[in-house]
């Protein structure tokens, strides 16, 4: 996995952990990944996230995974915008995941929020991940 994404980065190393049962997983520090972990925490997909540094002292995030009576909560994660290929959407276009049963995670002119936050808030952008 190349570092040009290292949101999709992150995405992975979620999906990693999640098919070894891990309580937790580290992904290096940044804004975007932050304000990401910010949505699935508030939507209910990971118990939260810390702050921390890593063995080389760099800031990391560490991320706290959720499970129900043993299965990851988050049972799918998909990058949508990608470096190479970005997808921006309107307010009317952001689609509903599975019928609204997961959330869309959109990066707007008023932060990263979750699809039905934007639609809300009535601004469209980047369309980063889905989430079921």
């Amino acid at each position: 996995m190349s570092m040009n994404d290292p949101l999709g980065d992150m995405l992975t190393r979620i999906r990693n952990a999640q098919m070894r049962g891990k309580s937790t997983v580290t992904t290096p520090a940044s804004k975007l990944r932050a304000w990401v972990l910010d949505v699935l925490s508030a939507e209910g997909y990971i118990r939260g996230y810390e702050r921390t540094t890593d063995a080389n002292g760099q800031p990391a995030l560490e991320i706290s995974l959720k499970y129900f009576e043993g299965t990851p909560v988050i049972r799918e994660i998909k990058r949508v915008s990608k470096p190479g290929r970005r997808v921006y959407m309107g307010v009317k276009e952001i689609p509903a995941v599975r019928n609204g049963l997961g959330v869309s995670i959109v990066s707007t002119p008023k932060g990263v929020m979750s699809d039905a936050n934007a639609r809300a808030a009535n601004v469209g952008g980047e369309v980063l991940c889905t989430v079921f």
